[in-house]
């Protein structure tokens, strides 16, 4: 993979690149139903969780051009090892496409403004200013958001949620992320952070969370919790574990969510429980957000959703059982994404379009700015000014 230094000089010749750009002011509103007039060019999205990063070079169509994923550095490492990260691997996919903007969906919560991540639960950021530390070492305006918020966004544009107006995004992976969104625009508070689903209270004094809380419903229903129930019989060398247990070698710690997926496929009766256990806890959940929210769709995406119906299906009962109402009012229906575990990479590029659209703008007021004192100069005999002089 190329590095930054052997880049510097090469991005500095392409034209076609546009050079970095810091946002101002509240964007918390402009994506509004404005996808229709974004340029139609190629974006990279980035969608960084607990456990790795992935990066991919989407169209204007939502396709994806090329997608490469490398592992989340250590928790305990400085922020600016992911931020060395992510530049590799945009740096890498733009040797081979023509990059105009790059959208950031990031495991945390985004500030207002979708400039600095406030706390990021699984990785190692606190207040972390990401969009300027990235536009700094990158030469393509950046865009900023919560990884569920553009996991939403992929999914209403070219996924699952097409056509609904009033949708809500959970996203089950090493937590629980949550999007809100109506009307083509994302909801996120004014604050920035509405959405953290995962992190509401549903068994007080609960299993301890890395929030810091007890009984936070991602505690329930994320791969997390159910790689924990499963370590935890694999450790108790339970007899309903012993298929787990041959699968790992007796290595507890080698166990994981695709395998436990992988294993209730073939029909293991206790790994089919363990996610029909963590489907009963998404329904409770979902109940719970049908009573505030009363949205239309619900839309389950994340690595966990993989699980389809041996999920989705008790996640689908539990839901109707708890429901405030039910039998006395419409349901909203419970799918699982279409873009899978791309939606918020998806979702990102897709955003940030909107970014370079902006760009695109000051660039040209810039230019017709100069045109028009060229015209000026030339009708009163001045000097015309150069164009670094016009900005």
């Amino acid at each position: 993979m190329s590095t930054y230094r052997d880049r510097t000089s090469h991005d500095s010749t392409r034209a076609t690149m546009l050079r970095t750009v810091a946002g101002r002011g509240s964007v918390a509103t402009r994506e509004r139903r404005s996808h229709l007039s974004a340029p139609r060019v190629p974006t990279v999205g980035i969608d960084i969780g607990g456990t790795k990063v992935m990066a991919g070079v989407v169209n204007a169509d939502g396709t994806i051009a090329e997608q490469i994923r490398t592992e989340t550095p250590d928790r305990s490492k400085s922020p600016k090892v992911v931020e060395d990260v992510i530049t590799e691997l945009v740096l890498d996919l733009s040797d081979r496409h023509d990059v105009h903007a790059v959208g950031i969906g990031a495991a945390g919560w985004v500030d207002s403004d979708r400039s600095r991540v406030l706390f990021a639960p699984h990785l190692s950021w606190r207040d972390e200013p990401l969009r300027d530390a990235l536009q700094a070492r990158l030469a393509v305006p950046v865009m900023v958001d919560n990884d569920a918020n553009t996991a939403a966004w992929g999914e209403w544009r070219f996924g699952a949620g097409q056509g609904e107006d009033h949708l809500v995004m959970i996203t089950l992976g090493t937590g629980i992320g949550g999007a809100i969104l109506e009307d083509g625009r994302v909801k996120r508070g004014k604050y920035g952070v509405a959405g953290e689903f995962g992190h509401m209270q549903v068994v007080p004094g609960g299993h301890r969370c890395p929030c810091g809380n007890r009984g936070c419903w991602e505690q329930y229903s994320s791969g997390n919790a159910l790689v924990r129930e499963a370590r935890e019989l694999a450790l108790a060398d339970s007899p309903v574990a012993h298929h787990l247990i041959e699968r790992v070698g007796g290595r507890a710690a080698d166990v994981t969510g695709p395998l436990i997926t992988d294993l209730a496929r073939e029909g293991d009766a206790m790994c089919v429980e363990l996610l029909g256990d963590i489907g009963r806890w998404l329904g409770i959940g979902l109940a719970n957000l049908a009573a505030a929210l009363d949205p239309s769709c619900f839309v389950i995406g994340g690595g966990v959703s993989a699980a389809d119906d041996l999920l989705i299906g008790p996640a689908r009962e539990s839901f109707r059982r708890h429901l405030t109402g039910r039998g006395y009012r419409p349901e909203a229906r419970v799918v699982r994404a279409r873009l899978g575990p791309e939606a918020g990479m998806v979702g990102a590029a897709d955003l940030a379009r909107l970014v370079a659209r902006r760009f695109r703008r000051a660039t040209r007021r810039r230019l017709e700015r100069y045109e028009r004192y060229e015209r000026a100069a030339a009708q009163l005999g001045l000097a015309p000014r150069t164009r670094e002089g016009a900005r």
